[in-house]
């Protein structure tokens, strides 16, 4: 019991310290630079003049705001515009082909925070859209390819700013702050949980059993056996965890920073059990979609991870 205890109170410090001193930080900003530029019109801006080439992707005008959103605020931030597509009527072929991109693609509050220990951000975007959009063409062109593109409706409408012309430039930014924050503090409670998974697994040493087996296989691809742990931990409790797992084993020298980009490409998606489950809460229609996007997303995540072991 005093071992259960303690594993349940090591979690939770290694939890808030990871949302207050990591995510917390990175959120803010990033999301009220992201509210500033939606205000004044840029990311509608942005929205419009990428829509015609974003469609050849089968990418709607709509979905090139979710991945703007998934790359620099969270990848949590994507569930409302996919929420809005659901619900004013975009088909359920382009909605197929947006979720599978947004599944593949880099997840900002994975990224930022490992950027603070050597991962290559620039790179990392790059694979990021290029991994996104092969997620959403073959969703789209083999997936899909039967399925009806009769019923569109507004899908097509740019994000328009939320704002009033009266606020102030100070006002907005806090605006952004503020929801950065609540973002960073939802986060909370499924990060400890998901760093207490991880720590009861490597109490019973199932980590332990696992690292020989997959050794191997992780050798091919130049990963130490130390990268079993935030991988295993990446794919079951999501990117937050795998962040906080990540940055421990960097600092401790375990991985280094070749090593840390080359496992980026794999890991730093919201194509995992936790992941999944939160957008397909977002919609009854994304959630009938979701299988088909899965299948999308990870044929994205391997032209990401190929493209990262290419390049590092």
């Amino acid at each position: 019991m005093d071992q259960f205890i303690s594993l349940i109170l090591v979690s939770g410090k290694a939890g808030l310290n990871m949302a207050l001193y990591i995510l917390m930080p990175m959120m803010v900003i990033m999301l009220a630079i992201m509210k500033l530029l939606d205000a004044k019109g840029i990311l509608s801006w942005v929205c419009d003049k990428l829509a015609p080439m974003s469609r050849l992707f089968g990418i709607p005008g709509l979905g090139v705001f979710a991945a703007l959103k998934i790359t620099f605020v969270s990848f949590a931030a994507p569930i409302a515009t996919l929420s809005l597509m659901d619900k004013n009527g975009t088909n359920e072929r382009h909605l197929a082909a947006t979720l599978a991109m947004v599944l593949a693609m880099s997840q900002a509050n994975a990224a930022f925070p490992l950027a603070a220990v050597g991962l290559n951000i620039g790179v990392l975007i790059g694979t990021s859209f290029i991994g996104g959009l092969a997620a959403s063409s073959v969703t789209y062109y083999l997936f899909t390819k039967n399925w009806s593109t009769s019923e569109i409706t507004n899908e097509d409408d740019a994000p328009t700013a939320s704002y009033e012309g009266k606020k102030s430039i100070l006002q907005i930014l806090s605006d952004g702050g503020q929801e950065g924050m609540r973002l960073a503090l939802g986060m909370v409670p499924m990060l400890i949980i998901a760093i207490f998974f991880v720590n009861v697994l490597k109490a019973l040493h199932v980590i332990d059993y696992l690292a020989p087996i997959l050794a191997p296989a992780l050798s091919l691809i130049h990963l130490p056996e130390a990268s079993v742990l935030p991988l295993i931990t990446k794919f079951i409790a999501g990117g937050t965890a795998y962040v906080g797992i990540t940055i421990d084993l960097v600092k401790q020298g375990a991985i280094s920073v070749t090593e840390l980009n080359r496992m980026a490409g794999f890991a730093t998606n919201p194509l995992d059990v936790a992941g999944i489950a939160i957008f397909a809460a977002a919609g009854k229609r994304i959630n009938k979609v979701m299988r088909v996007a899965i299948y999308g997303g990870l044929i994205g995540m391997f032209v990401r991870g190929v493209l990262h072991l290419i390049i590092f």
